[in-house]
């Protein structure tokens, strides 16, 4: 469990952010290194998503993607239906329930420190230069402590949201907001405070990360 809650924002935010979405197939069944390779197929090569509705992983800590993927199989977080980006199946629907559902823990703590050995390969997105500097200020005010040096720390255990993709941002933000994905207490006062604007302000600030 990281210094600010099991599931920290990210993506955050995760997987704050954030795991996103990962394809179930038969091979999930395999073993851990069979796992691996699908999901790649949604989430890229070392998990540096190249889809902005999926969130990069690669380079996450390997307690955040741990404690993400155990939340998934337990039903602990929201699983939206979403579709195979490449693959075999592409094209078919799956969510993460599905994915993680029939995974040990010995599987799941593989997996994870495979992707966190990895490099974050930050997106590369057009932003507001105002909402920029706005969100740069709601982030040292209400996140920084958790979410350190912008949100780009893996260490801290939180989800790396600096350099994310930000239509996943949006989307993590929307899942905190309408209870479809668990907020630690000290985080909820926090992002409870949180005007709409708010949020996209940071998630501009997020972004500029190159």
């Amino acid at each position: 469990m990281n210094k600010c809650g099991r599931f920290s924002f990210f993506p955050f935010l995760s997987i704050l952010i954030l795991f996103g979405f990962v394809p179930a197939t038969s091979a999930l069944a395999a073993g851990p290194d069979d796992a691996v390779k699908v999901c790649s197929y949604c989430h890229g090569k070392a998990g540096a998503s190249i889809n902005p509705e999926v969130p990069i992983i690669g380079g996450y800590s390997a307690e955040f993607l741990e404690n993400n993927l155990k939340a998934y199989r337990d039903h602990e977080r929201d699983c939206p239906d979403t579709k195979y980006r490449n693959g075999p199946d592409k094209g078919k629907t799956t969510n993460m329930c599905q994915v993680a559902h029939s995974m040990s823990d010995s599987d799941i703590r593989q997996i994870a420190v495979f992707f966190s050995k990895k490099q974050f390969v930050r997106a590369k997105q057009q932003v507001d230069p105002a909402l920029v500097a706005k969100g740069k200020d709601i982030h040292e005010y209400y996140c920084e402590k958790c979410h350190s040096e912008g949100a780009s720390e893996a260490k801290d255990d939180a989800g790396m949201m600096a350099g994310q993709w930000m239509p996943y941002l949006r989307q993590a933000f929307d899942e905190f907001a309408t209870g479809k994905r668990p907020i630690p207490k000290k985080m909820k006062l926090k992002f409870d405070q949180l005007a709409p604007e708010d949020m996209e302000a940071l998630v501009h600030y997020y972004g500029s990360f190159h």
